[in-house]
């Protein structure tokens, strides 16, 4: 099942199933629980991102071509980050570039995010998709000036802007992706295809995260896990970084999940 998040014209929020003609049908229930079919056309006058987030965990440094381009070794464990729950942002919603606290070097990058639907604590490697609910496109956007120079030695503040994890467009349950690590993703800027290539390409792969993250912690449902990001980010392009301007169009595609595209905008005046 493919699964939305939308809002009706009476501003009230409900989940949806996606039908293969892009309509969907309203469901009842609980996310995280069961939904149920209504039988009733969805009607959907905004997309939202599939789910609220109640934690966003971030593992970096995972594609093995993204390692290389970085000059960096690849990791002995999975590197962790955090983003807060303030930078989730829906399809269609804008991206804003930080002017405040200003970024001159923000970057996308496309990501297989892995929803958790159970509670999960010190998960055998061989039982970890049984705990996962879905999966989605995400955009774990960074502002490389404050992740590498500014932010005191570690990489959360660059991470942590809002509007910096969008989500979307749908959540495939597992039935419809029995692979994680077997699928095609990509970055499309401005029309451009700048990231091209296939999760198959983790150093940890989604089963090996999920073990090493739920040791001695309870990863609770709504756990959405960010998988990394594979070669051709923005900063490592040559011969000079392609950092997001305002007016870019950012589309993220991952196979059986579909396209998450946002605009780029300057951080709004207060």
């Amino acid at each position: 099942m493919k699964i939305i998040r939308y809002q009706d014209s009476s501003g009230s929020i409900h989940f949806g199933s996606l039908r293969t003609d892009g309509t969907a049908e309203r469901l009842t229930g609980d996310l995280y629980g069961t939904l149920t079919p209504s039988g009733e056309d969805a009607e959907v006058t905004k997309l939202l991102a599939p789910l609220a987030p109640t934690q966003i965990l971030c593992i970096g440094l995972n594609y093995r071509k993204h390692a290389e381009e970085s000059g960096m070794k690849f990791p002995e464990r999975p590197v962790l980050f955090i983003k807060g729950i303030n930078t989730t942002q829906n399809p269609g919603d804008p991206i804003e570039l930080p002017r405040v606290l200003r970024s001159d070097e923000v970057d996308y990058e496309c990501e297989l995010a892995v929803v958790i639907g159970k509670a999960a604590k010190n998960v055998p490697r061989a039982n970890a998709l049984h705990y996962v609910l879905g999966y989605t496109c995400a955009n774990d956007v960074s502002a490389r000036d404050h992740q590498i120079r500014l932010g005191g030695g570690q990489w959360c503040r660059g991470k942590f802007f809002d509007t910096f994890a969008p989500l979307g467009p749908c959540l495939t349950t597992t039935d419809e992706i029995p692979n994680p690590n077997a699928l095609k993703i990509a970055t499309i800027l401005n029309g451009d295809r700048v990231q091209d290539w296939n999760t198959d390409d983790m150093i940890f792969d989604v089963p090996a995260i999920i073990e090493y993250l739920s040791g001695s912690t309870t990863l609770i449902p709504g756990t959405v896990i960010l998988t990394g990001t594979p070669h051709g980010v923005g900063m490592a392009t040559k011969p000079e970084p392609r950092w997001l301007r305002p007016g870019d169009e950012v589309s993220i595609e991952i196979e059986n999940i579909g396209t998450l595209t946002n605009l780029v905008i300057e951080e709004p005046e207060a």
